[in-house]
């Protein structure tokens, strides 16, 4: 587990062993049997779902999308966000849809990914689904059900709230 104030985004970091389990036993009484899991093709996801997945064996096999990865930062993963200079968070807002802060993805690009996931999910609404994922998807959920499109014009339309690691949200589709 990495300190706090570092940026991993799409950085293949292990999580800590004993707050994965903790976060496994919160969520896995909530979830109904036979729940299918989707999980993020990054190991601190993956770590979660074989925790789940000990706590309830009557959980779908977990099946790894990496549609459901964090946000690529490119130059900017594992450097501590308070020494990205202010220029490349300026140039990012100027731009917040399609620039690609740190070099790699843009945060239009991060919707498009993620809805094409959704779109995927959708006609299988009529069950629960559980995806096991990171705050910058659960943001680009929460942008695309709220407004009701893919598109993004400015960083004031991106939602501010997202669970913290190990936390979880319920949507509605």
């Amino acid at each position: 587990m990495l300190g706090p104030g570092l940026c991993y985004g799409s950085s293949d970091v292990p999580a800590h062993a004993a707050l994965t389990r903790e976060a496994a036993m919160a969520v896995s009484p909530l979830l109904p049997p036979g729940t299918p899991v989707w999980v993020s093709g990054l190991l601190r996801a993956q770590q979660l779902a074989a925790a789940l997945q000990a706590e309830r064996s009557d959980l779908g096999a977990a099946r790894i999308d990496t549609r459901l990865n964090e946000m690529d930062f490119g130059v900017w993963e594992l450097q501590r966000w308070d020494a990205v200079p202010p220029e490349a968070f300026d140039a990012w807002m100027a731009d917040f849809a399609h620039h690609r802060f740190g070099g790699v993805e843009s945060t239009q690009m991060l919707l498009y990914r993620v809805a094409a996931a959704l779109g995927e999910l959708r006609p299988a609404t009529s069950t629960d689904v559980l995806w096991i994922t990171h705050a910058g998807v659960i943001r680009a959920v929460r942008h695309i059900l709220d407004s009701g499109g893919v598109h993004i014009r400015e960083a004031a339309e991106w939602p501010k709230d997202a669970p913290e690691p190990g936390g979880w949200v319920t949507v509605e589709l």
